[in-house]
């Protein structure tokens, strides 16, 4: 059995409820709410969000904030959810190698948008379970789900063995490279510092040679 990939749900039963509830919602009007969430988060990062502050931004009454989201922690992921997009779902080149090195280089693309915001809640991920729980649930599964869909097939194509030990550590190393990249600005210099990641780590890992590289090396 091959650690690391599973199927999942496409939507938790309170993701789906959520949806429904944010439906009564014209487009233009959660977009105008998400957008006034954001640009709190850029000014004072996940404290400076708060119900009453959206509301007053966006001349909406908190009770339709609450009905919409429930909480505060539900209401952030959304808007960080919507900006950020599932960035990796979609990429299938035919190889594991090519579709590593795609998800990589997008992901350097995006580097400096993403990071700025997921910056603004680093902390409060750590001291607030909810928010964290809501972050794994609505932003970060997505990315998962499409780095082990890609795990999967390359299972499937018999290009990495069901069993190899390092299938479960690609998502929350690949993820993991995307969070702590910024931490290390001195020695990762360069926008294509992912799809290097790539190449010299996690292909090597799963015992796959990385196009353009001498195998008898």
């Amino acid at each position: 059995m091959m650690s690391g990939v599973s199927g999942r749900e496409p939507m938790s039963t309170q993701a789906a409820t959520a949806a429904a509830r944010r439906s009564k919602l014209t487009p233009e009007r959660e977009a105008e709410l998400y957008e006034a969430v954001i640009s709190l988060l850029r000014e004072g990062g996940y404290d400076s969000v708060t119900m009453e502050g959206v509301a007053a931004r966006t001349k909406c009454g908190k009770a339709t904030l609450y009905r919409q989201w429930g909480t505060k922690p539900r209401l952030v992921t959304a808007a960080l959810d919507k900006r950020r997009i599932a960035v990796f779902t979609g990429i299938d080149t035919g190889s594991l190698a090519g579709d590593l090195r795609a998800a990589g280089e997008v992901a350097s693309c995006r580097r400096d948008r993403d990071a700025e915001l997921m910056e603004a809640v680093s902390q409060a991920y750590i001291q607030h379970p909810d928010l964290r729980a809501a972050l794994r649930e609505t932003v970060i599964a997505p990315e998962v789900a499409a780095l082990d869909a890609m795990l999967a097939r390359a299972v499937a194509r018999g290009e990495i063995a069901a069993d190899n030990p390092a299938i479960g550590f690609v998502a929350p190393s690949f993820l993991g490279m995307l969070r702590i990249e910024r931490l290390f600005e001195e020695r990762f210099e360069d926008v294509g510092t992912i799809a290097a990641f790539v190449d010299a780590v996690l292909l090597p890992a799963l015992g796959v040679t990385a196009p353009g590289t001498d195998a008898t090396a």
